[in-house]
Protein backbone atom coordinates (compact mmCIF):
# COMPACT_ATOMS: atom_id res chain seq x y z
CA UNK A 1 0.00 0.00 0.00
CA UNK A 2 1.44 3.42 -1.44
CA UNK A 3 2.61 5.65 1.74
CA UNK A 4 -0.11 8.38 2.23
CA UNK A 5 0.43 12.04 1.70
CA UNK A 6 0.99 13.87 4.69
CA UNK A 7 0.46 17.48 4.84
CA UNK A 8 2.93 19.87 6.22
CA UNK A 9 1.68 22.85 7.69
CA UNK A 10 4.19 25.99 9.28
CA UNK A 11 4.34 29.03 10.27
CA UNK A 12 6.14 32.20 8.63
CA UNK A 13 7.88 33.12 12.56
CA UNK A 14 7.98 29.33 13.72
CA UNK A 15 9.50 27.86 10.35
CA UNK A 16 12.58 27.66 11.87
CA UNK A 17 12.92 25.01 14.06
CA UNK A 18 14.64 22.18 15.52
CA UNK A 19 13.56 19.06 13.69
CA UNK A 20 14.38 15.21 14.06
CA UNK A 21 15.94 12.54 12.17
CA UNK A 22 13.11 11.41 10.13
CA UNK A 23 14.51 7.68 10.54
CA UNK A 24 13.07 8.08 14.41
CA UNK A 25 9.22 7.67 12.36
CA UNK A 26 10.74 3.89 11.45
CA UNK A 27 9.99 3.25 15.60
CA UNK A 28 6.74 1.48 16.62
CA UNK A 29 6.30 4.34 19.58
CA UNK A 30 4.74 3.77 22.82
CA UNK A 31 0.98 4.81 23.75
CA UNK A 32 0.85 6.45 27.09
CA UNK A 33 -2.57 7.62 27.78
CA UNK A 34 -3.77 7.44 24.23
CA UNK A 35 -1.01 8.89 22.87
CA UNK A 36 1.87 7.34 20.17
CA UNK A 37 5.47 8.84 21.21
CA UNK A 38 8.42 7.96 18.88
CA UNK A 39 10.58 10.52 19.46
CA UNK A 40 11.74 12.25 23.00
CA UNK A 41 13.53 15.42 22.71
CA UNK A 42 16.13 15.69 25.41
CA UNK A 43 16.30 18.90 26.91
CA UNK A 44 15.65 21.58 29.57
CA UNK A 45 16.03 24.36 27.55
CA UNK A 46 12.41 26.13 27.29
CA UNK A 47 13.28 27.49 24.10
CA UNK A 48 14.43 23.94 22.19
CA UNK A 49 11.03 22.52 24.18
CA UNK A 50 9.26 25.22 22.17
CA UNK A 51 10.92 24.73 18.69
CA UNK A 52 10.80 21.06 17.98
CA UNK A 53 8.51 18.71 16.25
CA UNK A 54 9.57 16.23 19.17
CA UNK A 55 6.62 13.79 20.11
CA UNK A 56 7.49 14.27 23.69
CA UNK A 57 9.78 15.86 26.04
CA UNK A 58 12.44 14.15 28.39
CA UNK A 59 13.35 16.66 30.96
CA UNK A 60 16.48 15.14 33.07
CA UNK A 61 19.11 17.62 34.34
CA UNK A 62 22.54 17.32 36.51
CA UNK A 63 20.98 18.64 39.63
CA UNK A 64 18.57 17.93 42.46
CA UNK A 65 15.62 18.46 40.91
CA UNK A 66 13.41 21.90 42.06
CA UNK A 67 9.33 21.61 41.65
CA UNK A 68 10.25 25.30 40.09
CA UNK A 69 11.82 23.62 37.43
CA UNK A 70 9.12 21.04 36.69
CA UNK A 71 6.38 24.10 36.91
CA UNK A 72 8.68 25.96 33.83
CA UNK A 73 9.11 23.36 31.65
CA UNK A 74 5.49 21.84 31.84
CA UNK A 75 4.67 25.37 31.17
CA UNK A 76 6.56 25.76 28.19
CA UNK A 77 5.92 22.81 26.51
CA UNK A 78 3.38 21.99 24.03
CA UNK A 79 3.89 18.42 23.99
CA UNK A 80 4.10 15.96 26.70
CA UNK A 81 6.74 15.84 29.09
CA UNK A 82 8.66 13.17 31.31
CA UNK A 83 10.15 15.19 34.04
CA UNK A 84 13.08 13.77 36.01
CA UNK A 85 12.76 13.25 39.87
CA UNK A 86 16.33 12.31 40.84
CA UNK A 87 17.44 9.12 42.55
CA UNK A 88 21.02 9.26 42.13
CA UNK A 89 22.35 12.18 44.19
CA UNK A 90 18.43 12.67 45.32
CA UNK A 91 16.85 9.90 47.18
CA UNK A 92 14.31 8.69 49.55
CA UNK A 93 11.35 10.35 50.35
CA UNK A 94 12.10 13.56 48.34
CA UNK A 95 12.17 11.69 44.98
CA UNK A 96 8.70 10.41 46.16
CA UNK A 97 7.54 13.93 46.48
CA UNK A 98 9.00 15.46 43.55
CA UNK A 99 7.33 12.46 41.74
CA UNK A 100 3.65 13.23 43.00
CA UNK A 101 4.50 16.87 42.75
CA UNK A 102 5.26 16.19 39.14
CA UNK A 103 1.94 13.89 38.24
CA UNK A 104 0.05 16.96 39.99
CA UNK A 105 1.40 19.47 37.76
CA UNK A 106 0.77 17.98 34.84
CA UNK A 107 3.79 15.70 33.65
CA UNK A 108 2.88 12.95 31.76
CA UNK A 109 5.50 10.65 33.03
CA UNK A 110 8.82 10.75 35.92
CA UNK A 111 12.07 9.68 34.64
CA UNK A 112 14.43 7.80 37.68
CA UNK A 113 18.22 8.39 37.25
CA UNK A 114 20.06 4.36 37.04
CA UNK A 115 21.37 4.69 40.70
CA UNK A 116 17.85 4.51 42.26
CA UNK A 117 17.28 1.98 45.12
CA UNK A 118 13.94 -0.79 44.12
CA UNK A 119 12.68 -0.17 47.15
CA UNK A 120 12.80 3.55 45.85
CA UNK A 121 11.14 2.41 42.52
CA UNK A 122 8.77 0.70 44.18
CA UNK A 123 7.24 3.54 47.12
CA UNK A 124 7.02 5.39 43.53
CA UNK A 125 5.46 2.90 41.86
CA UNK A 126 2.77 3.37 45.44
CA UNK A 127 2.27 6.80 45.15
CA UNK A 128 1.89 7.59 41.94
CA UNK A 129 -0.81 6.44 38.58
CA UNK A 130 1.81 8.21 35.79
CA UNK A 131 4.34 5.86 34.02
CA UNK A 132 7.63 5.82 36.10
CA UNK A 133 10.69 5.57 33.31
CA UNK A 134 13.60 4.10 34.73
CA UNK A 135 17.39 4.47 33.33
CA UNK A 136 19.23 1.61 32.26
CA UNK A 137 22.89 2.45 32.23
CA UNK A 138 24.36 -1.10 31.29
CA UNK A 139 24.05 -4.50 30.55
CA UNK A 140 25.07 -6.22 33.93
CA UNK A 141 21.62 -4.45 35.57
CA UNK A 142 18.91 -6.70 36.90
CA UNK A 143 16.22 -5.52 34.81
CA UNK A 144 13.51 -8.28 35.84
CA UNK A 145 13.79 -6.50 39.40
CA UNK A 146 13.63 -3.07 37.71
CA UNK A 147 9.96 -4.12 36.20
CA UNK A 148 9.06 -6.21 39.28
CA UNK A 149 9.73 -2.92 41.44
CA UNK A 150 7.40 -0.71 39.75
CA UNK A 151 9.50 0.22 36.37
CA UNK A 152 6.59 1.02 33.33
CA UNK A 153 9.53 2.01 30.85
CA UNK A 154 13.36 1.72 30.14
CA UNK A 155 15.27 4.35 29.39
CA UNK A 156 18.40 2.77 28.04
CA UNK A 157 21.38 5.06 28.24
CA UNK A 158 24.39 3.19 27.44
CA UNK A 159 26.54 5.69 24.85
CA UNK A 160 27.91 3.12 21.99
CA UNK A 161 26.45 0.60 23.64
CA UNK A 162 23.16 1.01 23.73
CA UNK A 163 21.97 -1.06 21.27
CA UNK A 164 23.63 -4.03 22.23
CA UNK A 165 22.09 -3.22 25.91
CA UNK A 166 18.51 -3.32 24.20
CA UNK A 167 18.83 -5.79 22.12
CA UNK A 168 19.71 -7.78 25.52
CA UNK A 169 16.47 -6.54 27.00
CA UNK A 170 14.38 -7.40 24.00
CA UNK A 171 15.57 -10.78 24.27
CA UNK A 172 14.45 -11.36 27.59
CA UNK A 173 11.13 -9.04 27.31
CA UNK A 174 9.87 -9.20 23.88
CA UNK A 175 6.67 -6.40 24.70
CA UNK A 176 8.67 -3.93 27.64
CA UNK A 177 8.06 -0.32 26.25
CA UNK A 178 11.95 0.58 25.54
CA UNK A 179 12.96 4.06 25.11
CA UNK A 180 16.51 4.53 23.97
CA UNK A 181 18.87 6.87 22.71
CA UNK A 182 19.79 6.92 18.95
CA UNK A 183 22.70 9.06 18.50
CA UNK A 184 23.30 11.94 16.03
CA UNK A 185 23.36 10.12 12.72
CA UNK A 186 21.11 8.17 10.99
CA UNK A 187 22.77 4.32 10.58
CA UNK A 188 23.10 4.55 14.51
CA UNK A 189 19.41 5.46 15.17
CA UNK A 190 18.99 2.97 12.82
CA UNK A 191 20.61 0.55 14.56
CA UNK A 192 18.72 1.57 17.97
CA UNK A 193 15.42 0.56 15.83
CA UNK A 194 16.42 -2.57 14.69
CA UNK A 195 17.71 -3.93 18.01
CA UNK A 196 14.09 -3.23 19.50
CA UNK A 197 14.19 0.07 20.97
CA UNK A 198 10.32 1.82 20.40
CA UNK A 199 10.82 5.16 20.93
CA UNK A 200 14.42 7.26 20.73
CA UNK A 201 15.56 9.95 22.61
CA UNK A 202 17.39 12.94 20.55
CA UNK A 203 19.73 15.32 22.11
CA UNK A 204 19.56 18.65 19.81
CA UNK A 205 22.71 20.78 19.66
CA UNK A 206 23.07 24.15 22.23
CA UNK A 207 20.75 26.81 21.73
CA UNK A 208 24.73 28.83 22.28
CA UNK A 209 25.47 26.77 18.91
CA UNK A 210 22.21 27.41 17.17
CA UNK A 211 22.44 30.86 18.01
CA UNK A 212 25.66 31.32 16.56
CA UNK A 213 24.88 29.85 13.95
CA UNK A 214 22.40 32.45 12.71
CA UNK A 215 25.11 35.32 14.05
CA UNK A 216 27.38 34.02 11.47
CA UNK A 217 24.49 34.21 8.74
CA UNK A 218 24.00 37.94 10.03
CA UNK A 219 27.84 38.79 9.88
CA UNK A 220 27.64 37.40 6.30
CA UNK A 221 24.84 39.87 4.96
CA UNK A 222 26.55 42.48 6.41
CA UNK A 223 30.24 41.57 4.53
CA UNK A 224 27.67 41.28 1.20
CA UNK A 225 26.62 44.84 2.05
CA UNK A 226 29.90 46.16 2.72
CA UNK A 227 31.50 44.55 -0.65
CA UNK A 228 28.92 46.32 -2.51
CA UNK A 229 29.48 49.71 -1.41
CA UNK A 230 33.41 49.20 -2.52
Amino acid sequence: MANKYVPDVKGTLRSHMIELPSIIRNASGIRVFGKRLKSFVFSTDVAIIRNTNADAVIAVYPFTPQPVITSALLMAADVPVFCGVGGGLTTGKRVINLALDAEFKGAMGVVLNGPTPNEVLRQVRETIDIPIVVSVLSEYEDIQSRIDSGATILNVSGAKRTPHIVRMIREQFPEFPIIATGGNTEESIRETIDAGANAITYTPEASGNIFSEIMDTYRDRYKELENRQK
